[in-house]
């Protein structure tokens, strides 16, 4: 009886502790996130390491939660805090705007509307542009004497493409481009993965892919962005974007978000995805490094 009493008062007692346990306080934390592709894993890591460095905030990291909706999504419901987004697609696939050519002027628009409509905080540029780039192999460009985008009419339909799901339903996308243009491929694009765009142009299954201005991968697989002659896309600078109330929980995190203004150029971003990409490195590492050449 005795020996029972006792292992009873030992499995109230561990109870009592596993109670105590799952009642302790949560650490204050921000969850910062990224789209699925590289840069964007790159530029949530750097937030979260500048962050972690100058506030003491513990951040949890989602990277590769999808496209710019599904990020958009996470951000209202409160799954994020934070993200980077860019102006072009937050002006046209976000608000459904019409584009402008005017870097300020699509800035202070988002910027204004994201306020008003989602009161999200939209904090000043990185410092750099990722535009769409239409890429062709760079033993085609030779060839064929193409540079600008306009090159490619006469010899496109005999060309395959091949572009992601994004590109093909957003409103500055495909659709768009291809009537600017005038553009008929020799078949509808194939909808693919972005992290397997440019192994598809080296192993000769498309022609022409839709990628990002400052991937890594362009120049050391070879490849030619062409010049968007027309002028069809608007400008797409990288801003991260906030929820107020994560802004009014760590009243520090604005000042540490400042600290990144106008930190990164087009060809250090390129750099730096190169790194990743090409070279095979850690994110988490490359944006040590970059933070330490910044002194940040």
């Amino acid at each position: 009886m005795r020996r029972s009493l006792l292992c009873f008062l030992y499995l109230l007692s561990v109870l009592s502790l596993l109670s105590l346990a799952g009642c302790k306080p949560k650490q204050p934390h921000l969850t910062i996130g990224s789209k699925f592709f590289t840069e964007q894993v790159i530029l949530a890591e750097l937030l979260a390491q500048h962050i972690e460095a100058r506030t003491g905030i513990h951040v949890d990291r989602k990277s590769n939660l999808g496209g710019t909706l599904l990020c958009q999504k996470a951000l209202l419901s409160g799954d994020l805090d934070l993200y980077v987004e860019y102006t072009g697609t937050a002006l046209t696939a976000v608000l459904n705007e019409s584009p402008s050519r005017d870097p300020r002027d699509v800035y202070n628009r988002v910027k204004q509307g994201y306020a008003q409509r989602f009161h999200l905080e939209v904090t000043e540029p990185l410092g750099f542009e990722n535009t769409f780039a239409m890429v062709v192999r760079g033993e085609d460009a030779q060839r064929l004497n193409l540079r600008n985008t306009s090159d490619i009419v006469p010899f496109a339909p005999k060309m395959r493409a091949g572009f992601g799901y994004e590109f093909l339903e957003r409103p500055d996308g495909f659709r768009g481009w291809s009537q600017l243009y005038g553009l008929h491929f020799a078949a509808p694009p194939s909808v693919m993965d972005l992290g397997l765009i440019y192994r598809a142009m080296v192993d000769k299954k498309v022609d022409i892919v839709a990628g990002n201005s400052t991937d890594g991968l362009i120049d050391a697989l070879h490849l030619v962005p062409l010049v968007d002659d027309k002028h069809y896309f608007p400008p797409y600078d990288a801003v991260p974007i906030v929820r107020r109330d994560a802004l009014t929980k760590f009243p520090q995190l604005r000042a540490a978000l400042a600290d990144l203004a106008n930190k990164i150029s087009a060809e250090e971003m390129r750099h730096l995805n190169s790194e990743v990409d090409a070279n095979q490195r850690d994110p988490a590492a490359v944006v040590r490094a970059f933070r330490a050449s910044k002194s940040l």
